[in-house]
C-alpha cells in the first residue's frame, strides 16, 4: 500500500465530480475490491475521493413505474434485508447473500460489485435478468447505461473515468420474479463463483416470463435469451434441451477454480435443476 495517499471525503456529488477531475484519482465505496488490489500493486491511484459521506448515495427509492433505484453506497447487507427488494426483487437478495460474508457485505455496495466488472460478480446475473439501468454523472452531464452494456470484459465496464454512478435502477416491470440462484465454488464461506446459474420465472402475463443468466463462464456475466426463449415456448418439459443450448452458449476458462470442461457441465446441470424447480 503506498505510504504517501490522498484521502478526500466530499458531502456532495458535485464536489466528488470536482475532485475527480485531478488525474490520479480514484472512487471509493466499501473498498473492498480496491483496497486489496492496491495491497497486490495491481492499482496504485494517488488520491481516493472516499463517496460514503453523501447523503443521495445511501438511498434506496420506489420508481414511479414499481421498480427500485438503488444507491451507489447501500451496503449489500442493506439490500438483502429491504423489505422492497424482499417483496419485488427476491433473486436480488439471493444473490447479495452470496458474496463474502457478511461483515464484507456490511461494506460492500451494489455499485461496486458491477463496477469492478468480475465475470464472476453474483449481483450481476440477477441485474442483468431484471434489465437493470446503471445512472450515472459526469461534469458533462448524466446518462443510463443498460446493464446489457456495461460489461466490456474482465475488469472493464462502459464506465467513463470521469463518471461516478449514482444508482442502480430495478424496472417495475420486472418485479415478481421466483426462482433460484445456484451457485457452487471450491469452498463454503468467502470465495468467488466458479459457475453461478440464475432461473427465474414470472408468473404474470408478460411477453417472456422466464429468465436465465449466469456467472464466472465467459469474459462477462451472460443473460441467454435463447434459452429463455426456448423455456417459454415449451416450458419445463423442454429443461434438458434448455441445459444444452445453455451449456453451447457459455464461454468458461480453466483456471484454479475450475477446468472449461467442469464449469460447462454444470452450467447444463444447475439450468436444468432450476428450471424443473420452477415447472
Amino acid at each position: 500500500m503506498p505510504t504517501d495517499l490522498d484521502y478526500l471525503v466530499p458531502t456532495s456529488v458535485d464536489e466528488a465530480l470536482a475532485l475527480k477531475a485531478t488525474p490520479g484519482t480514484a472512487w471509493l465505496l466499501g473498498g473492498t475490491d480496491l483496497l486489496p488490489q492496491m495491497r497486490a500493486g495491481r492499482k496504485a491511484p494517488q488520491r481516493l475521493v472516499d463517496l460514503k459521506r453523501i447523503a443521495a448515495l445511501h438511498e434506496i427509492r420506489d420508481e414511479s413505474d414499481g421498480g427500485l433505484s438503488i444507491g451507489a453506497a447501500v451496503p449489500l447487507a442493506d439490500i438483502e434485508t429491504y423489505p422492497g427488494v424482499l417483496d419485488r426483487f427476491p433473486l436480488l437478495a439471493e444473490c447479495a447473500k452470496t458474496v463474502g460474508a457478511w461483515p464484507l457485505r456490511q461494506r460492500a455496495t451494489l455499485a461496486g460489485n458491477l463496477c469492478n466488472a468480475c465475470p464472476a460478480a453474483d449481483t450481476a446475473v440477477a441485474l442483468l435478468a431484471f434489465d437493470a439501468e446503471v445512472r450515472v454523472v459526469s461534469m458533462t452531464g448524466r446518462r443510463s447505461i443498460p446493464l446489457r452494456e456495461f460489461f466490456l470484459g474482465p475488469g472493464q465496464s462502459a464506465l467513463l473515468a470521469d463518471e461516478l454512478v449514482t444508482d442502480v435502477v430495478l424496472p417495475g416491470i420486472s418485479a415478481g420474479f421466483k426462482g433460484s440462484y445456484q451457485r457452487l465454488s471450491r469452498r463454503k464461506g468467502m470465495d468467488l463463483a466458479t459457475v453461478g446459474v440464475l432461473v427465474g420465472k414470472s408468473n404474470g402475463t408478460l411477453p417472456a416470463r422466464w429468465r436465465v443468466a449466469l456467472a464466472a463462464v465467459a469474459p462477462t456475466p451472460l443473460r441467454l435469451r435463447a434459452v429463455e426463449e426456448l423455456l417459454e415456448a415449451k416450458g419445463v418439459a423442454a429443461a434438458s434441451e434448455a441445459a444444452e443450448a445453455a451449456k453451447t452458449a457459455c464461454r468458461p476458462i480453466s483456471d484454479l477454480r475450475g477446468s472449461a470442461e467442469y464449469r460447462r457441465e454444470m452450467v447444463g446441470v444447475l439450468v436444468r435443476r432450476g428450471a424443473l424447480s420452477l415447472g
